[in-house]
């Protein structure tokens, strides 16, 4: 029996989408353009452009502002383009804000301000700040793995009082927490774990930001629709099969790394160049890596 439908500001199946670079460290607005279409193709129906995925604290404020536009370009008539405009200063993400506004963005991505761990009430001057920026809807990014601190859920409840203040994109990974979230508010979930995306779905999520759905969007995209219709089995099929990716992508190296070497693998990307401080990933990484996809049976 289908459930109840849910929300979905910011599409269902979304992607954090990588950031191509040359061979020597350039950005390749080329290719971003090329595998945008290839993932939207594939299943995605939102991209996150310079989000963590995208390596955003490397590139400058005039490369976000290409990238955006090639992605639009590329794929805006087809799927939410979401804008990573997080810093961990307030006045520096405001101006992003706007910029990424007038490039034509979609909406807005805002991370929990990072290092300098402010305070709760520090959190909601800033999103306010943000939200009040432009018209764009915002979904929060709580991912204290990263910000050193968590979005408290009184936090949350404050915040989702902001009418542009949509969602939130988890990767706090309390389901509990997120339940009751749901049950309080009208703010949208998306699950910000690829290892938890099935368990997010079923409790009321409207979708995913992923790593793997650089690999596995449709894959996603099928397990949404299976969720959707309330057959929780076919879901779990699903889930199952794209295990030995997600392990492959989130457990092997850090992310950004290896859906880079997973893209290259398939084709899509001509190089996994990453820039420092990350490392591009080893040739024995990427043989794990080719192993774990052909477990999964994507490449």
């Amino acid at each position: 029996m289908p459930v109840e439908p849910v929300t979905r500001s910011f599409g269902s199946v979304g992607v954090a989408m990588v950031t191509p670079f040359t061979a020597t460290g350039e950005l390749d607005l080329d290719t971003a353009q090329k595998l945008a279409a290839y993932l939207v193709d594939g299943g995605a129906d939102a991209l996150v452009v310079s989000g963590t995925t995208g390596e955003s604290p490397t590139t400058s404020d005039v490369e976000k502002d290409q990238l955006l536009r090639a992605v639009i370009e590329a794929a805006g008539g087809r799927a939410v383009i979401i804008a990573g405009i997080g810093t961990n200063d307030t006045a520096h993400t405001v101006e992003l804000s706007r910029q990424a506004a007038r490039a034509g963005a979609h909406g807005l991505l805002a991370v929990t301000p990072y290092y300098s761990k402010p305070s709760q009430a520090g959190l909601v001057a800033h999103f306010t700040a943000v939200a009040d920026a432009t018209d764009l809807p915002v979904m929060l990014y709580d991912i204290p793995g990263r910000s050193a601190i968590p979005i408290q859920s009184e936090t949350l409840l404050e915040l989702a009082m902001h009418p542009n203040i949509v969602a939130v994109k988890d990767a706090k990974d309390d389901l509990f927490a997120g339940a009751w979230l749901l049950e309080q508010t009208g703010l949208e979930i998306y699950s910000g774990t690829d290892q938890l995306n099935l368990p997010w779905l079923s409790i009321g999520a409207s979708g995913m930001i992923s790593v793997v759905g650089h690999v596995a969007a449709g894959q996603y995209r099928r397990m949404v629709e299976a969720v959707d219709a309330g057959d929780l089995v076919t879901a779990r099929r699903i889930n199952s099969e794209v295990l030995p990716a997600v392990r492959g992508i989130m457990t092997r190296a850090q992310g950004a790394v290896m859906a880079k070497a997973a893209l290259e693998l398939m084709g899509v990307l001509p190089t996994r160049t990453v820039r420092l401080p990350q490392m591009a990933a080893t040739n024995e990484e990427v043989a794990l890596l080719r192993s774990d996809l052909e477990e999964a049976k994507l490449l």
